[in-house]
């Protein structure tokens, strides 16, 4: 199945920016992130083929949005459809970091 992601040998994309020494994290967030996908993982709460699907099915928004982003796009959507969270849940946490001004 081809999406909108599948762009090999496709031109006009610009070119690719590099950066010298390039961190693994650009913010904070994205290193809890990638903690909290091995995480959920490790405690089965989803398989690599699961979680790569959640990433195919995002349609245009792949494209405005950034690797991590794509990550956690999946884990939500993962951890919503197989009941351990809630969207409300989802949403009551992100109030919370807001108002201490976490990343």
């Amino acid at each position: 199945m081809n999406g909108c992601h599948d762009v090999g040998g496709m031109h006009g994309f610009g070119p690719i920016k590099r950066e010298d020494n390039e961190p693994y994290f650009h913010e904070k967030w994205e290193e809890r992130v990638f903690g909290l996908f091995f995480g959920c993982f490790a405690g089965g709460h989803y398989n690599l083929d699961e979680f790569r699907h959640s990433i195919e099915h995002m349609g245009p928004a792949y494209f405005q949005t950034s690797y991590y982003e794509h990550w956690l796009h999946a884990m939500q959507d993962l951890l919503v459809r197989n009941g351990t969270l809630t969207h409300a849940q989802i949403e009551q946490r992100m109030r919370e970091f807001a108002a201490q001004g976490s990343a």
